[in-house]
């Protein structure tokens, strides 16, 4: 059987699993477009752990709303997937052989950043879905190595999610937010930085990609802080050195957050 690929999606604000936005309707038509897993595992930039890495091993997850201000709607959404308890630990064996400090831990439930996207990608929610955690404290080179120990999982059907976001600056999308602007014009510090990190990325250039903070234009008005990134290194990792990108989707949610979704294999 072909290896599954490995997949970075922008998960954007929490409302995309409810709004009609160019990247809910790209997200609802992912999965039947994908082939289909037999479990799928989400490196979420709304799960963060520093010095070691966390896996939910939870049977039933729980479905967390990690976030405020929304439509009453959004908070009574439950995405019912199973987990998979035998596979996380089988991630965390698999973690420890790569020198990575790694624990199974119950009791996490599934982040607006893990179910977001999977209930429009695979609403039926009957593909079991596990967690790992990203480091804060950590940059694109640790998020590479950890991809790459999660690798094996494309030979057994396991599809190996990175969900984070392209473009990531809290404050400007907030002001944007607030105005419900979600067709704001895209500012060319956005469209200059999404623009090289796609470039980079079809390329496979890794060199440039791992000291993208000091080499791409407009990082650190797109990241401030780079953790929800750090998702895209993760699923880079996890196709191996040689892979390139495919770039599946872009479009921009309140001008300033960059949606677009990438394909390694």
């Amino acid at each position: 059987m072909p290896l599954m690929p490995s997949l970075f999606i922008s998960h954007g604000s929490p409302d995309v699993a409810i709004a009609e936005t160019e990247a809910t309707r790209f997200l609802r038509g992912l999965g039947a477009a994908l082939p289909r897993p037999r479990a799928i595992v989400v490196a979420s930039a709304h799960f963060e752990a520093e010095g070691r890495v966390l896996v939910s091993g939870d049977a039933t997850p729980e479905t967390i709303h990690d976030f405020g201000g929304f439509d009453r709607s959004l908070y009574e959404i439950r995405y019912t997937a199973p987990g998979d308890p035998e596979l996380a630990a089988t991630v965390v064996a698999a973690l420890g052989g790569g020198g990575f400090a790694a624990e199974v831990v119950t009791g996490r439930g599934f982040d607006h950043g893990t179910w977001v996207p999977l209930s429009l990608a695979y609403p039926d929610a009957d593909i079991p879905v596990i967690q790992v955690s990203i480091d804060p404290g950590e940059g694109p080179a640790y998020h590479l190595r950890l991809g790459e120990a999660l690798g094996f999982l494309r030979a057994e059907e396991v599809l190996v999610i990175g969900s984070g976001s392209f473009t990531h600056n809290l404050r400007e999308a907030f002001a944007r937010i607030r105005q419900n602007d979600r067709q704001a014009a895209t500012p060319e510090w956005v469209s200059g930085f999404a623009d090289w990190m796609t470039d980079r990325l079809v390329a496979g250039d890794r060199s440039a990609l791992e000291t993208y903070r000091t080499s791409a234009p407009f990082a650190r008005e797109n990241h401030p802080t780079d953790e929800h990134l750090m998702p895209l290194y993760v699923a880079l990792g996890a196709a191996g050195a040689a892979a390139k990108a495919t770039k599946l989707h872009a479009s921009q949610d309140f001008g300033v957050l960059a949606m677009e979704a990438f394909a390694f294999a």
